[in-house]
């Protein structure tokens, strides 16, 4: 009599190798959640001060944060690439510490922005391209802070990384579209 013919058999469902990754990731995601989460909480309950530092060389914080995110976008669509080529095979070394670099560097070029969105406005949520840029914002680094843990996750099965990585481009995009892409749009391009 086989384990399926008796009922009183236990049954694994899920593999040991399985397993193994399951909880860092669980682990991961509920990071990034609670950051993304906290955030918007924050930005929500906080008093907007309605001003914040202005960026040198720009006419005013609305076109310095749509610059900043638009050089990080463009870091992304590198990272997209090099992230892609990373996966397809043994990246070289170059490709690697570009990979790693542009990332480094598009995360930074968001903070000042972060800082103005969360001081100077809060989370605001007016008309729904505001909602999408208050969600999205704050899910880009709840993304960011899961996708850093993965890396560090011993056995991570490969689709985690490109997910979230892709996960983090799409949101970068969102953001950018809801804002930069918005005031270019209609205001017009310009510093």
């Amino acid at each position: 009599m086989t384990s399926a013919q008796n009922p009183a058999t236990p049954v694994r469902s899920a593999s040991p190798a399985g397993d193994r990754y399951a909880g860092p990731l669980i682990l991961a995601l509920l990071a990034g959640c609670a950051v993304a989460l906290l955030l918007g909480l924050y930005a929500k309950f906080h008093h907007p001060t309605g001003f914040s530092l202005d960026v040198a060389g720009f006419s005013g914080p609305l076109y310095a944060k749509a610059w900043l995110t638009t050089a990080a976008v463009a870091l992304a669509v590198v990272q997209l690439v090099t992230g892609v080529r990373i996966t397809r095979g043994t990246p070289s070394p170059r490709i690697a510490a570009v990979h790693r670099w542009s990332g480094r560097i598009a995360i930074l070029l968001t903070v000042p922005v972060l800082i103005h969105c969360i001081y100077a406005l809060g989370f605001q949520a007016y008309s729904a391209r505001v909602l999408a840029h208050s969600l999205l914002g704050c899910l880009v680094y709840g993304v960011f802070v899961a996708k850093m843990l993965s890396l560090v996750g011993r056995n991570m099965p490969r689709w985690v990384i490109p997910v979230l990585g892709g996960a983090l481009f799409l949101g970068l995009l969102g953001v950018w579209l809801t804002s930069a892409g918005w005031l270019f749009s209609t205001k017009g391009v310009h510093s």
